[in-house]
């Protein structure tokens, strides 16, 4: 076995509870071998593989994480809303009506000026430890706009999403139906061969229970996957359609009723949190530790986006779900790796056992708690996606 050794790691997360101890698979004192981009072994430095040496860096005690799986992420976007949120902050309720504003800005950026800020935002998530990033649409909200935005996300990720369906553009003011059967029909027949994912904004000021059926319908019908917004703004029906059509995430779901939390624990829908929504409105976070307790499966994600949460910074939210959404580190840390790529259907992500891609983030601490139990601080040292070098400088000096 020859690849690269990753040894003297003081903590290592694998995420898999047949390599370490708990549901993080944690291995103290541990080592990690990744040949042709992906996990070869993990475990404890003591039964490190003979002819694992290969090249090593010596990790100096400190801790070994999986990349971060961002699976909710807006990224394809022209413009800025600081105005908007510096009234938000001001006292102003945060509403979805602010993104027109980004549609008009989109729609007069170039093709250029889109691949160069999307790119941006990418290498920043990268930077942080966020190595798979899902992508939507929807800040076009017409077809060549759309399908422009699909293929603009195309040259950084796979996890494609098209959310035609994000709000109702001005030109169908009053019209909300006609611009539905626009997403239904051409809209889906141009940006469905470029997508993955079939999303919704089912909220008020976005699009209601009939609507957003419609919308899924139709993307499923092209072999789209579903996702759905839900629940972010007031309680609706957005969870209980999620479940009914199975989607692999309901994203936000702040405003819960006991149905709602039962729906989730009884299917395979991801209840997939984004704090940096609420932290940048000032809105009540979603309780995370009902979800959990109920036993639904639980991510957390970026949103990145240019109205309600513009950070790239999984760590950052990390630290703001174990302090305002009753979340342990490990289980932050968990719903950040593993948590993303179950919102994703993904199996090659999130986690560091045998045959994962190798995907690796190295802090500059000792433990994973430090995400949260240091907040703010940037303690990623070192990112290798698919056993490359991506961020960072590799061999490290022992802390």
């Amino acid at each position: 076995m020859t690849g690269l050794l990753l040894d003297n790691i003081g903590s290592l997360v694998t995420n898999d509870p047949t390599v370490g101890e708990g549901p993080l698979g944690l291995v103290q004192d541990a080592a990690l071998v990744l040949a042709d981009g992906v996990v070869a072994w993990a475990g404890p430095r003591s039964a490190v593989p003979e002819g694992a040496a290969g090249e090593r860096v010596d990790a100096g005690g400190r801790a070994v994480l999986p990349g971060f799986v961002d699976s909710h992420g807006h990224l394809v976007f022209a413009g800025d809303r600081t105005a908007e949120f510096a009234a938000r902050m001001a006292g102003q309720p945060y509403t979805a009506g602010g993104i027109a504003t980004t549609v008009a800005a989109t729609r007069a950026a170039s093709r250029a000026q889109l691949v160069r800020s999307t790119g941006a935002l990418v290498a920043e998530a990268l930077r942080s430890g966020t190595t798979t990033v899902e992508c939507k649409s929807g800040y076009g909200l017409t077809v060549t706009d759309e399908r422009r935005s699909l293929q603009v996300a195309a040259e950084h990720t796979d996890e494609l999403t098209f959310l035609g369906a994000h709000v109702v553009p001005p030109e169908y003011a009053g019209r909300a139906d006609d611009y539905v059967e626009l997403v239904c029909s051409q809209m889906l027949d141009a940006c469905a061969p470029a997508a993955k994912w079939i999303d919704v904004f089912c909220e008020r000021g976005a699009f209601d229970a009939d609507q957003t059926r419609a919308v899924l319908r139709a993307g499923v019908a092209r072999g789209l996957l579903p996702r759905l917004h839900a629940n972010q703004l007031g309680h609706g029906p957005g969870v209980q359609i999620a479940v009914e059509f199975d989607a692999a995430s309901a994203d936000h779901v702040t405003h819960l009723t006991d149905e709602d939390v039962d729906a989730l624990a009884s299917g395979r829908t991801v209840a997939t949190l984004l704090p940096g929504a609420e932290f940048s409105t000032r809105a009540p976070y979603p309780d995370a530790r009902r979800l959990i307790d109920a036993g639904v499966t639980v991510a957390l994600a970026a949103d990145c986006n240019p109205g309600s949460s513009f950070t790239t910074n999984l760590p950052f939210c990390i630290a703001v779900a174990v302090r305002d959404m009753r979340m342990t580190p490990d289980e932050a840390v968990w719903a950040a790796t593993q948590g993303g790529a179950r919102a994703l259907r993904r199996t090659d992500v999130g986690h560091l056992g045998v045959g994962a891609r190798a995907d690796v983030v190295l802090l500059e601490a000792p433990s994973h708690v430090h995400l949260s139990y240091r907040p703010g601080v940037p303690l990623v040292a070192a990112v290798w996606r698919g056993g490359v070098l991506v961020s960072g400088q590799s061999p490290l000096p022992p802390a």
